[in-house]
Order: structure tokens, then sequence, then C-alpha cells
């Protein structure tokens, strides 16, 4: 309706055109809000326009709810074929013969195509979007159903067929009557499993590009890096960050779009907890998701590649949570690194809010105190970890949790905290940026659980944090060291001392 990237260019139309040509059934995914829906119905319109084909494009979710009921289920994907038959094609076929194929459930959709690729002088292509919504024997009587007429297409059943959804078919996994039932077995017909990919930088330039040319408002030239660097091309977050900006924070049009102003976007957006950040937030309580998330939270070296479950670790990627990274398994970008862990600590930063005040870590000149801040939480640490510890459903991540909840209460209003944080990294990498009146003030703080020796973890951090330091521009530094053994009392856990950094500055350490 409004500024778009053109949909068919974010596939490629002639890979998939040559899949239809030669009666292939395929799997079209990707994650939530990334243009499935827009590039389906573009490559509908294509495909009618070129007079070759028929072409459909039909959303099944409402059969969602009905999940064992296979009779009320069929009902609803028939009537929502009907529905798009009538508004994209102008077809009453379905609506015509509605109650006929549903004289027999467990066959409807089957009858259904097979009259309607019959009745068609044109090969018939089908496109079913959010497939993979549908769940236990309505799923299975589908695929089923669908694997069944795929020997008799082109003349009476769709020559060609596109399963839409977030996951590959693979990775369902459907629990029937007495059984579990894999994607995979129950339509082992599929050719091929296409990805829709996030957006180039260039696509967001050109994105964008678009409402300069409408409205004169530019982007100042600083804010394309860090917009690549929030959200790596995933394209609600692009275009969210772009509404949020210029249509909410600075509606002059005279006035440029500055990095300022995406930096409070984007904030507005977590705060807000918007719905697609919300949907994000809901899939970290899945046990899948908890598997693959917090190890990553973690950054946990020990935990090698044959730990992983590639099942899980797919699932997540799939969802689009998750990317391969140079340094391993990484949270894809920047915004979802920030969302994960203020999503897990939102109960306990309301619960700190009574007890941890900003104002008491300013310093007169307005800079945050932070030996005074990591010093209070060393010692609320001690005396209250295994409490609130035992609060966090990411139980192993979650003295790095807590101590990101502390900070983002004590932040809140006057700064931010960029994250990084991978499996492979062998640490978290904390960024604390607090404005006051002479400027910015920038401090790492480098968090590594004790692994082995104590000697050797403070060796390794203190390289880590160097690198750190020199990259980011940091004046301060901080290693918050966790030691887990329960061998050990508190007295010979904590300390606090100042160490030099390989490159002449120095670090204080804060173990715990």
């Amino acid at each position: 309706m409004h500024y778009i990237i053109p949909p068919l260019s974010r596939m490629d139309r002639d890979a998939i055109v040559r899949l239809m040509d030669a009666g292939k059934y395929f799997i079209l995914h990707a994650p939530r809000q990334t243009g499935k829906t827009s590039c389906l119905r573009a490559l509908m319109d294509d495909l009618n326009a070129s007079g070759r084909y028929k072409a459909l494009y039909c959303n099944i979710e409402p059969a969602q709810a009905l999940r064992d009921d296979v009779t009320g289920g069929m009902g609803a994907i028939l009537s929502s074929l009907a529905r798009s038959a009538d508004i994209y094609l102008n077809d009453p076929f379905f609506e015509d013969h509605h109650e006929q194929f549903l004289a027999t459930p467990g066959t409807a959709l089957l009858k259904a195509l097979t009259a309607w690729s019959r009745n068609s002088p044109l090969p018939v292509v089908l496109m079913l979007d959010e497939v993979d919504a549908l769940v236990s024997d309505t799923l299975i009587s589908l695929l089923r159903q669908l694997r069944t007429g795929y020997a008799e297409r082109p003349a009476s059943f769709p020559q060609s067929l596109i399963l839409c959804g977030v996951r590959d078919i693979r990775d369902y996994r459907i629990h029937g009557t007495k059984e579990i039932i894999t994607g995979g077995s129950a339509f082992n017909i599929r050719a091929e499993s296409l990805r829709i990919g996030d957006f180039s930088i260039q696509e967001v330039r050109d994105l964008y590009g678009q409402h300069t040319t409408e409205t004169g408002q530019i982007f100042e030239d600083d804010v394309f890096p860090l917009i690549w660097e929030l959200t790596q091309g995933q394209p609600w977050l692009v275009n969210a960050l772009a509404y949020e900006s210029c249509f909410k924070l600075q509606q002059d049009r005279t006035k440029p779009i500055t990095r300022e102003l995406i930096l409070q976007a984007k904030e507005n957006l977590i705060l807000n907890r918007v719905t697609h950040l919300d949907q994000l937030a809901d899939k970290l309580r899945e046990p899948r998701v908890q598997r693959v998330v917090q190890p990553i939270l973690n950054s946990d070296e020990s935990f090698s590649n044959d730990s992983w479950d590639d099942d899980d670790m797919q699932y997540c990627i799939d969802l689009g949570l998750i990317r391969r990274g140079p340094e391993g398994p990484e949270v894809s970008n920047a915004i979802y690194r920030e969302v994960i862990p203020r999503q897990l600590n939102f109960i306990t930063q309301i619960q700190l809010e009574a007890r941890e005040r900003t104002a008491w870590y300013v310093a007169p000149d307005g800079r945050l105190d932070m030996p005074k801040l990591l010093s209070s939480f060393q010692q609320f640490f001690r005396e209250n970890s295994e409490i609130w510890l035992e609060r966090y459903s990411y139980r192993e991540a979650g003295p790095q949790l807590l101590l990101q909840a502390f900070l983002q209460r004590i932040i809140n209003g006057g700064g931010r905290i960029d994250r990084e944080y991978a499996l492979g990294r062998k640490r978290t990498d904390l960024l604390v940026i607090w404005n006051h009146a002479g400027g910015v003030q920038r401090a790492v703080i480098e968090v590594k659980l004790v692994r082995g020796t104590l000697d050797k973890t403070i060796a390794e951090g203190l390289q880590q944090t160097a690198g750190y330091v020199d990259r980011t521009g940091a004046e301060e530094a901080h290693l918050v060291l966790f030691n887990r053994d329960p061998a050990l009392s508190w007295d010979e856990k904590i300390f606090q001392r100042d160490e030099p950094l390989p490159n002449g500055r120095s670090v204080t350490i804060w173990a715990m």
C-alpha cells in the first residue's frame, strides 16, 4: 500500500517457474513478517498474467483451531479456498460445490482439487500459506490428501503446489491420534525447500529512498550502517524503525532522520513490546528454543557442536531468531540481542525498581559511577543470587541475566546497553553508553564464567577486554567473573582489583 521492495525481486522467479513447469511440489519458508504473503500474491498475479497457468493463493490459517476435528478443519480450508478463488479469480467453483465435497471429510480437499483442476482449461498452481499453523489430525489429513492427488497432476490435480510457512516441512512434528509424524514422512513428494531472505543493505536504502522521493525528508548517511547493525535486513524491523522515526518522532519533513532518532525508535519498539517483538519473546518459552538460546546467552565454551540437537537449531534458524555467525550460532540481529535478555528479565527489572535508583549511581558531574554500581551489584549478588536465580527458567544463564537486569534498571532513561554474545565467544560483551551534560560516557563490561583455573580465565578475559575496548573506544573497562563452583565460599569467590590491559589501559576485575 505504501513503500515496498518489488516482491518478485526477492525470489528467484525463473527457478520457481522451472519447478512449476516440471510439475514439482515444493516448500517456501521464511520467518514471520518477512514478506512471504506479498511474494506469493505477486507470483500469483504474475503467473495469471502470463496466460500459462491458473494460479491461486490461499491462507488456510483459519483451520488452525480445529486440531483433531478433520471435518471442521477441511470445512475451514475449503471455505478459505472458496473465498480466495472468489477474490483473486472471480471463480465460484469451490463455493458452488462446498457441501458436496464435505460429504466425506477425509477426502474433501482431494475431491475439491481434483474437480477444480479437471474443470480448468489451464494447468493449476496452488499456493497454500500458513500451512505450519495447522496441527494434529487436520494437518496430517491435508498433507496426505495432497500426496494422494500428486500422481494425477496436471489433468486431475494441481500441476504445481507451494506450501508456505515459517518452517521447512521436515521440521513439522505432528501429534496425531496415536503417534508423532514428521512432515517429511507425511509429505515425501516435495522437490525443493526454498527460503525468502532478508533485505540487502541496498534494498534498505531503496526502500527508505522511496520516502525521501515522496516527502523530501532525507536520512543522514550514518543512519544506514546503524539500521543494518540493528536489523541485519529483517524486513519488519527495517520498516518499523522507519515508521517510528518518520511518522512519530520526526514528522517535520524539512528535518532529517538522524542516528539518534533511529536509536530512540529502537528503544520505543522494545519498551512498547510491539507485536513482532512480543511474538518473538513468546517463542523463548518453548523448550526447543531454550535449549538453543540458553548456551548462546551463556557464551558457553564447553558446549560443543555435538551437544546441539540439529532439529532444535534448524527450528530457531527458521524462526529467524538465530543465524550462523563467524564465532558459532548467534542471535540474528542487535535488536533481538537486546530483546531476549530484556524479555527474560522483565519481571526482575520490575522487582528491582523499589530498591535500585539511578540517582544513587550518578556522580556530581553527571557521569555514571561504574565502580559504585558494580560494587553494589557484587554485594547484591552475594546476598540475593540464590533466591533470584531460582526465578529464571534460563537458569544456566541466570548470573548474566541478573547483571543485565540490574544494569538495565539503572540505565533506563539516561543511556543504553549494547550487547554481544554468541556460542564460542567465551564471554558476553556489554557496552554501557551514558549521556551526560559533558558528553557521552562509554564503559565496557566483559562478563565471563570461570572455567578451569581462575588465573587462566582472568588472563583470557584481559585479552578479550582489551580487544573490546579498542573496538568500541570506551574510556573505562570492567571484567565481571562469575564462579559457580559450589565448593568455594563467598569469601573465596569475591574480590575486586585493578589489572593492566595488554593495550596499556587498565581494567577493574569484579569476581563473585
